[in-house]
């Protein structure tokens, strides 16, 4: 995945990291999503990752090297996640757009922490308290933002070329419905809100675009 600006030097490895940190990293994302990062504490992580205090220490010098790291963790691990899944595959720009909005909606299972994302609740909490953090989230949402606005000029290109919007304030709008939807799922404690919004977005994506129809051979003139 996408290095984040500002992390480089603390999270380097070319090869797999060590186990135990590893674990403290997946420890992290799950803490923070059901936390907050405020309320996340080392004890907390190092529970949920089955190591000591000092595995931690070994690795981190900090709570907050802690979460540079995990939002670079984060935003590779999802990367290649949505790099791999199946709507990639099509041809067709606006298949995969509508594609990716529906695999989002697939993927809404289990509890929160598990389908909430942690750089979107790290960046709600610490945009002013944390200035490298906030760098690191931003990077890694503009990152995701930005394979999608591919997709979306694509689709322009073919579809909506005079069309008087940008692709890429289509590619925020994407990730503003979602992130939006997710404050909502924890007001509400379930997934329902997030799967309406993206329905919804689905057909706004469907209407920016004039996709020609398929006609059957009965239709075609003699």
């Amino acid at each position: 995945m996408v290095q984040t600006v500002g992390t480089d030097m603390l999270f380097v490895e070319t090869q797999a990291p060590h186990a135990s940190k590893t674990k403290l990293l997946e420890a992290a994302l799950h803490v923070i999503r059901a936390k907050g990062y405020a309320a996340a504490t080392v004890d907390d992580i190092c529970a949920q990752a089955h190591v000591t205090k000092g595995s931690f220490f070994h690795h981190f010098e900090s709570k907050d090297e802690l979460a540079l790291c995990a939002a670079a963790f984060w935003s590779s691990m999802t990367e290649g996640f949505f790099a791999s899944a199946k709507y990639r595959q099509a041809k067709d720009p606006l298949d995969r757009l509508l594609g990716y909005v529906d695999f989002r909606a697939q993927i809404l299972q289990g509890e929160l922490p598990e389908y909430t994302c942690l750089l979107g609740t790290l960046i709600q909490e610490i945009y002013a308290t944390h200035p490298d953090i906030r760098v690191a989230c931003d990077q890694g949402m503009s990152t995701h933002i930005a394979s999608l606005t591919r997709d979306v000029e694509a689709a322009k290109q073919r579809y909506a070329p005079n069309a008087p919007w940008s692709p890429e304030s289509v590619g925020y709008f994407m990730q503003s419905v979602l992130q939006g939807a997710f404050i909502f799922a924890k007001a509400k404690q379930n997934p329902e809100v997030v799967r309406e919004s993206l329905a919804h977005l689905r057909r706004y994506l469907e209407s920016l675009f004039t996709k020609p129809r398929k006609t059957s051979r009965k239709e075609i003139p003699s």
